[in-house]
């Protein structure tokens, strides 16, 4: 008899504990909250789930892509690469508070680099929101002169210069080598830079993936109201109001103050264990520092130590295992290449 009643609590206690994750799992979709696309043609859906026209994707670009996202002879110094803000070694970022770029000039708004990993999935590019796509992104660091520094017909004429590059591209692209299909390359490789985590497994329907402390972190952060902008499959990456509820502390650090309206672009949760430093002029180092700025200036509310605790436990469920990328060999300069520009 003991034994039954044994056995029958065990049975409860196993069927609530089911139903408390069944019904965490439901919380966080009815929030918005999403699992990662496994393939290219989920990221297509996706895409134009939340409004975003996709580049049309082929493994053949986005090999061309990863050599012209590591290729520094799109800079005019012949030094910086798509890579050198942001560095796939370092969490897509660059780790310093404010890019630094051509001529080593900081970042005239004092602004933070973005993760590129997941970053096609975001429904707007910039801190202001004015790409839509990671191919139009894609183009505005080569030409800015804080940044890569490089014309657009100067990117053409040093790539065309290049008879390996000249053969790939005659291969992918009717046209050959312009300034768009540099950028399509780079977009479609950067396609390929998705992060799967315990997250998405749970997300898909894995309700052991995630331990206690990182179920309760996401039940906080769901309760707090943070996925009132941290939501969707990047926890972020849309345009929303900033300073909702209070004053950013560190507001004075570069003049950056959104789009037209005030929109800033909400930065993605996904890898933000490895992103630091945090919001948009990289002012904050501390991840808990950072949730509990997040809770006064977003919320008005109050997050005590514990509760930012829980959170973060949450925030780590999201660093993700990154693609294996190979640094590519690039074709040697000719006489016709022109020369870099310091």
């Amino acid at each position: 008899m003991k034994s039954r009643l044994l056995l029958s609590s065990v049975l409860v206690a196993t069927s609530l504990f089911a139903a408390s994750d069944a019904d965490l799992l439901k919380a966080a979709k009815d929030a918005g909250l999403k699992a990662l696309p496994t393939t290219q043609a989920q990221v297509d859906e996706m895409l134009k789930e939340i409004g975003v026209k996709p580049n049309k994707f082929t493994k053949a670009k986005a090999e061309l892509g990863k050599k012209l996202y590591f290729e520094p002879r799109l800079s005019k110094s012949g030094i910086i690469s798509c890579n050198t803000c942001h560095n796939l070694g370092l969490g897509g970022t660059d780790g310093i508070a404010a890019a630094v770029g051509h001529k080593w000039t900081v970042n005239p708004h004092h602004l933070n680099s973005p993760t590129v990993y997941n970053s096609v999935l975001n429904t707007t590019q910039f801190w202001d929101g004015r790409a839509m796509t990671l191919v139009d992104q894609a183009k505005g660091p080569i030409e800015a002169e804080p940044e890569m520094a490089t014309p657009a017909a100067l990117a053409v004429e040093r790539i065309s210069s290049l008879p390996e590059y000249q053969a790939e591209f005659k291969k992918i692209y009717k046209d050959g080598i312009t300034f768009d299909n540099i950028a399509d390359a780079i977009a479609s490789f950067e396609r390929t830079l998705l992060t799967p985590s315990k997250f998405d497994k749970f997300m898909n329907g894995d309700l052991k993936a995630l331990n206690k402390a990182e179920k309760q972190g996401l039940q906080t952060f769901i309760d707090k109201g943070c996925v009132t902008c941290h939501t969707g499959v990047n926890l972020g990456g849309s345009m929303q109001a900033f300073e909702v509820a209070g004053k950013y502390k560190f507001a004075n650090i570069g003049d950056f103050k959104g789009d037209a309206n005030g929109m800033v672009k909400t930065p993605t949760l996904r890898n933000v264990a490895e992103t630091a430093p945090y919001f948009h002029n990289g002012a904050i180092w501390k991840l808990d520092e950072a949730v509990k700025e997040m809770g006064s200036v977003q919320l008005g509310i109050e997050i005590s130590d514990a509760e930012a605790k829980s959170i973060i436990s949450f925030l780590n469920s999201l660093t993700g295992e990154k693609p294996k990328v190979v640094y590519p060999q690039f074709p040697a300069s000719t006489e016709a290449t022109p020369k870099p520009e310091l």
